[in-house]
């Protein structure tokens, strides 16, 4: 990033704002960057305190491991979170160290509860100057309590590779209407192939400027993301059945792969999203408005799709703040509320149709458990395993019953963390 020193107080604001958002609750950031007073700000302005906020949040443990070094005692939250990003401008955003420092004290001195912890801002900032942290730091990376659940379910080397994951931005992955413009869009978009089709690009900037946007060549959809709809294989002439669907870049790739499909969320507004993406696509859907656990459909679908709500522990690289708005009780909450889904799921599958259930999730009791949990309930289903590679995974993430375990570091560069098995149920 470029010398910083023209950007002002109103981005950093809002970036105090965003970040306040983010630790406070889950979907607080989304909340806060949809806000109309973000909205207003100029455009370099609204990037810039984006961009701060993601820098902080992915280097957040380290950050406050050092900030912890240098404070006697605990300071308001509004006090420690000009501190946090005080900290990410002079270490992260190469932003002139005395900018960092003077728009920090001055972010303090603008709000009535900070005001009189200005000179604290200003000696711990200009420590931390002195004594460079180190915020790369794998074990700080994640918060603990997440650490230790991946150290029991992974190794304590595993752990450290996935939290070392978190400190990087991620690239663009995006999913073709058409595959065999593979090569022709690489070309356009400066992208490599994955496995599985998905082009991945550093371009950064207005997506709709790209290459391909307006004819809708493609969509906006993580490597790992893309995985579960491929293992369905769909067709056409094969009606499928995609459930908690939006924002619909599975139901997108069902589409296009020539499957009747009935896109089912529990949000009108973000099936309206949904819509709007079939549109730019040129392609077709059925959308239905309703809880996925109550929905009966209309007969049976040769393909089920259940991307079940959960603690999305695993798409931290471009979601940074789940880690540390998650709490240890969401885990079981969810994980009843994924037992429910999953078996109504179930009952929508023809004979001898399939059933995919994923989770972006990297926590145990939401994938494995629930796969044993749900073979035990229904003898009208058993796992199909899948193939070495199939679908685009990486082979490292295929366990040994045949789902797959797709772990954060699996893909050079990074991919979002998922659990994925497929059913087959029996005539």
């Amino acid at each position: 990033m470029n010398d910083r020193t023209d950007i002002g107080l109103p981005a950093r604001a809002a970036a105090l704002d965003i970040l306040s958002a983010a630790l406070a609750r889950r979907s607080g950031l989304d909340e806060a960057i949809a806000a109309p007073a973000f909205g207003a700000l100029e455009t370099r302005d609204r990037a810039f305190a984006r961009a701060l906020v993601m820098a902080t949040l992915r280097h957040l443990g380290p950050i406050d491991k050092a900030l912890d070094a240098r404070l006697s005692k605990p300071p308001p939250e509004r006090v420690r979170n000009i501190l946090r990003l005080g900290a990410a401008q002079a270490f992260l955003m190469e932003v002139p160290a005395f900018a960092a420092v003077a728009t920090s004290v001055d972010l303090a001195g603008a709000g009535r509860e900070s005001r009189p912890f200005k000179g604290l801002v200003n000696a711990v900032l200009r420590g931390l100057l002195r004594e460079p942290p180190k915020l790369d730091d794998p074990e700080a990376l994640a918060p603990p309590w997440l650490l230790a659940r991946w150290r029991a379910a992974y190794g304590a080397d595993a752990a450290r590779r996935i939290a070392a994951v978190i400190a990087g931005e991620p690239a663009a992955d995006l999913t073709l209407r058409s595959p065999e413009l593979a090569a022709e869009l690489a070309e356009a978009l400066e992208a490599e192939i994955l496995p599985g089709g998905t082009l991945r690009t550093a371009r950064r900037g207005d997506l709709s400027a790209w290459p391909g946007f307006e004819t809708g060549a493609w969509w906006v959809q993580d490597a790992s993301a893309a995985v579960p709809a491929r293992l369905l294989e769909p067709g056409p002439g094969q009606r499928a059945a995609d459930l908690c669907a939006a924002p619909g870049g599975k139901s997108l790739q069902l589409a296009a792969a020539g499957a009747a499909v009935t896109a089912v969320d529990r949000s009108a507004d973000r099936l309206k999203r949904l819509k709007a993406n079939f549109e730019r696509m040129g392609l077709e859907v059925s959308a239905v408005a309703a809880d996925a656990g109550a929905w009966k459909g209309e007969g049976a679908y040769d393909s089920v799709l259940l991307d079940a709500p959960c603690s999305a522990t695993g798409t931290f690289r471009r979601h940074p703040d789940v880690l540390w708005a998650a709490r240890p009780g969401d885990i079981a909450s969810l994980a009843g509320v994924q037992t429910r889904l999953l078996d109504a799921a179930a009952d929508l599958v023809a004979a001898h149709g399939r059933l995919v259930y994923c989770v972006c999730s990297l926590e145990p009791e939401e994938g494995e458990a629930q796969t044993a949990a749900f073979l035990a309930r229904r003898s009208d289903f058993v796992l199909e395993p899948m193939r070495p590679g199939e679908g685009g995974a990486p082979e490292a993430s295929l366990r040994p019953d045949g789902a797959l375990r797709i772990l954060p570091f699996h893909l050079e560069g990074g991919t979002d963390g998922f659990y994925i098995a497929r059913f087959l149920r029996q005539g």
